[in-house]
């Protein structure tokens, strides 16, 4: 019988050193955590000490010699291989495996990177990138592991790294609220879904003001909503209206800003845009996305407009889509919190500010026999 020890970093590596060494047959006997001293005998190194054990499988014939001494010698090392062999046994009757079957469930477990989550996060179109980032996080897990990894664990992973993702803005009534983003997101409703809530729920005093005069009807729109609440109203034009419109609302708790839409495309008309936010010296920022929006687009729209310095995101459109990827796509563009989302047209009760759990079922609530929280 052969027995050898290896020191490895996990019992991956053990396992692979262990077949091509002794075959597929040898039989683990004992695993320990021990330290390897690194340079000098510094910085020692958490490694495991496996040791392994196998038949010959080619023994030589013994040649009898009628020598005392290696007639003892014979004697004692036939004594240990039998004590050996009985160790052995023992070992297996306990229900050892193999490195042959620890292997075949290693390699398993290897290719299983692609987990169910990850193949459900990849039919709601969430970004390659981040399922990549999701996949590295698996094999890490894979890798380090000192046993067998388990698709449960695996699939806890891949939870994991969603939840880990998901960053909410904790809500807070600052007085000057902008809200900016491309066109056709829904900025108008959305502000005025803030303006219904501070006022009907909160009981805050809300003045409204827009600066997108280019829009045909989005002046109206929001003055119809400013007359229903009975709220002041103001239309900005250039940076020399910002300061008496602020006057005109000195008594207000909040101010929400709506902007003028403009294509992310266009550097020069968001320079514009934020030149004239930068007059009102506002306490929070927030872009507004669609999550109906087409990754490429979204990526293109977070990176361009991140020259604001906005503070979080709100997120529209919940309500239009089955697709729920661009959610998470959003906050991995953005690495920036939701602060708000918008389910729905209704004026002030599809808005909310979500929380961990929220999102995470909206994400994840319809996959098959899927997790909730």
């Amino acid at each position: 019988m052969i027995i050898r020890k290896y020191i490895v970093k996990n019992m991956n590596e053990a396992m692979i050193k262990i077949k091509n060494d002794l075959g597929s047959e040898a039989t683990i006997v004992s695993s320990k955590r021990v330290r390897v001293s690194g340079a000098l005998g510094l910085f020692k190194k958490k490694m495991i000490e496996v040791t392994a054990a196998v038949d010959k499988v080619h023994q030589k014939p013994v040649v009898v010699d009628k020598k005392p001494s290696e007639s003892v010698e014979s004697f004692k090392e036939s004594k240990v291989e039998k004590e050996i062999n009985e160790l052995k046994k023992m070992i297996e009757n306990l229900g050892s495996k193999t490195a042959s079957s620890y292997l075949e469930v290693a390699a398993t477990l290897t290719h299983n990177t692609k987990s169910k989550t990850i193949q459900y996060l990849s039919s709601k179109g969430v970004d390659n990138e981040l399922l990549g980032e999701i996949e590295s996080s698996i094999k890490l897990l894979i890798e380090s592991s000192d046993e067998v990894v388990r698709d449960n664990d695996i699939e806890k992973r891949a939870l994991d790294s969603i939840v880990n993702l998901i960053d909410i803005r904790d809500e807070e009534e600052e007085r000057i609220k902008v809200l900016i983003g491309p066109t056709g997101v829904g900025k108008t409703t959305t502000i005025a879904k803030l303006a219904s809530m501070y006022t009907l729920y909160k009981r805050k005093k809300v003045g409204l003001i827009t600066l997108d005069t280019y829009r045909i009807g989005a002046v109206e729109q929001l003055k119809t909503y400013a007359e229903i609440l009975n709220i002041p109203f103001e239309v900005v034009i250039s940076s020399k209206d910002v300061e008496q419109a602020l006057d005109r609302m000195s008594n207000c708790d909040i101010v929400l800003v709506d902007t003028t839409g403009r294509s992310s495309k266009n550097f020069m008309q968001i320079s514009e845009i934020r030149n004239l936010v930068k007059e009102f010296n506002p306490d929070s920022i927030h872009l507004v996305l669609s999550v109906t929006t087409k990754d490429k687009d979204m990526k293109s729209i977070i990176e361009n407009y991140s020259t604001l310095n906005y503070q979080s995101i709100i997120l529209t459109k919940v309500d239009e889509t089955d697709e729920y990827g661009g959610i998470l796509n959003s906050l991995y563009y953005s690495k920036m919190p939701i602060a708000y989302i918008c389910n729905g047209q209704d004026v002030p009760d599809d808005i909310e500010v979500p929380s961990k759990d929220k999102i995470y079922n909206i994400v994840l609530g319809d996959m098959e026999n899927g997790p909730s929280r």
